[in-house]
């Protein structure tokens, strides 16, 4: 996943889909007082701090209704802007810019959240070798443009998908009847190129997930005290993800303790939007 050719290609069907969810059989209210081809200019405008993402996102929702809108910016994404910044003006027909400003604030409202959040979380782990990951606790449909937005803000993804590599939780332990049948089933079976995770609770399954060659170990729902002991013990045989519970203020302690990674997945499901409106409609005089 990165902000390149990957995601074009991939969000105009999802965009499609909110455009058709939100407009649905017209937008009656624009078609109630709106000349069809007349044309407008709208400010795009900062109400809070925060880190912007989601732009190409924001313009392309016009651009599907109307091919000819543009929006003109001087930002990128992963820009840090303050509340009352004008961040940029969206021009086309007044039609398409009051039916496609709400799905287009949504993804860049959400987006940008998550981004903020995110660079948040990321500064305060700078000094440490932990790396901060997001999770699969996506909100249906949005995962692309989530995960994009933890990258932006400075996070790395974690799996994309079921398909992108074998994680054995507590359910999977359970269905094989411990942890050293599960992976070796799963080594028999994924390609050797995956890496295979091993979810754990305790120490006794640490030492057991390292015996049966896991090649990371999650150290979940640990306290700080377990958590330093399973990392001495594992002693750089495995990499390390320390998940559950993981809260702002723990962070520092995780980092201080040495895990390789942490998984966060309030990054995507609990951070707030950032607020950010179109005002100033400005209908367009005819020469």
């Amino acid at each position: 996943m990165n902000n390149g050719v990957t995601f074009k290609v991939n969000i105009d069907t999802y965009i499609t889909m909110a455009l058709q969810e939100d407009i649905s059989w017209g937008d009656v209210s624009t078609e109630a007082i709106c000349a069809e081809d007349e044309k407008a200019s709208v400010e795009l405008i900062a109400k809070a701090d925060g880190v912007l993402c989601g732009l190409d996102v924001f313009a392309r929702v016009f651009t599907l209704l109307e091919e000819t809108s543009h929006f003109e910016t001087s930002y990128k994404d992963g820009d840090q802007v303050k509340n009352g910044q004008l961040i940029g003006v969206v021009r086309g027909k007044v039609e398409t810019l009051l039916s496609g400003e709400r799905t287009a604030l949504n993804y860049l409202q959400r987006m940008s959240g998550i981004a903020t959040m995110t660079r948040q979380y990321s500064k305060i782990l700078e000094p440490y070798k932990t790396v901060l990951l997001d999770t699969r606790k996506t909100t249906p449909n949005m995962r692309i443009f989530e995960k994009y937005a933890v990258r932006i803000g400075g996070g790395k993804n974690h799996r994309y998908n079921l398909s992108d590599g074998v994680m054995l939780k507590d359910n999977h332990i359970d269905a094989c009847g411990g942890i050293t049948a599960a992976v070796a089933k799963a080594r028999d079976y994924a390609p050797f190129v995956r890496k295979i995770e091993v979810e754990t609770e305790n120490l006794d399954m640490v030492a057991e997930a390292l015996e049966a060659g896991a090649d990371i170990i999650m150290l979940d729902n640990m306290d700080n005290e377990t958590m330093k002991k399973a990392v001495a013990l594992i002693d750089g045989r495995a990499e390390t993800e320390c998940s559950g519970n993981v809260t702002e203020k723990r962070l520092r302690e995780i980092g201080e303790i040495g895990v390789d990674y942490v998984s966060i997945g309030a990054l995507t499901y609990g951070a707030p939007i950032m607020d950010l409106s179109m005002k100033h409609l400005t209908v367009e005089k005819e020469s």
